[in-house]
């Protein structure tokens, strides 16, 4: 099996995680998916030698993890400036500034203290992985942001969209 083909299964399972992340409510249990998923998403990138993204993806990973603890800003920082350092010394173009966007985007979400704005700005990180993965030309990749785009629209109109809306018929 080469390697790209076990990149896009990697990506297949992580879809899987991704999905059922956002259907929870309590964020714990939404980034415990997604440092799964991080894992997964890791070994797609190295695979693909994509080394700017298997960094901070593996960064991501740690983060989310750490973010299950604390919500400190300092901590959000030091995930921010290990980003930056990551990009300065795996650069190679555009596709290392979209994934520093998008992950530092998602490390600035993951340090929210409520469920409501993670998945904001999870939708705006998410949109330039998406991009950086079409870029990448990872079909699997940009199959797995659609899907976990379509899963946090989904997850945010249950929690928030449906009670707005019956609040205001009301």
């Amino acid at each position: 099996m080469s390697a790209y083909i076990l990149s896009q299964c990697l990506i297949a399972i992580a879809i899987v995680s991704d999905i059922i992340s956002f259907q929870f409510k309590h964020k714990q249990k939404i980034v415990l998916c997604l440092c799964i998923s991080g894992l997964l998403i890791t070994c797609h990138f190295a695979l693909l030698q994509q080394w700017t993204a298997t960094a901070l993806m593996s960064l991501a990973t740690v983060r989310y993890f750490v973010s299950l603890f604390t919500h400190s800003k300092r901590v959000m920082a030091l995930f921010l400036c290990l980003n930056t350092l990551v990009l300065f010394v795996t650069f190679s173009g555009l596709l290392s500034v979209l994934s520093f966007a998008g992950s530092s985007l998602q490390t600035i979400a993951a340090f929210c203290q409520n469920d409501l704005r993670l998945r904001q700005l999870m939708l705006v990180g998410t949109s330039i992985w998406l991009i950086n993965n079409l870029v990448l030309g990872s079909p699997a990749a940009v199959l797995m942001e659609i899907l976990f785009i379509s899963s946090n629209l989904i997850a945010y109109y249950r929690y928030y969209g449906a009670s707005r809306h019956t609040t205001q018929v009301n």
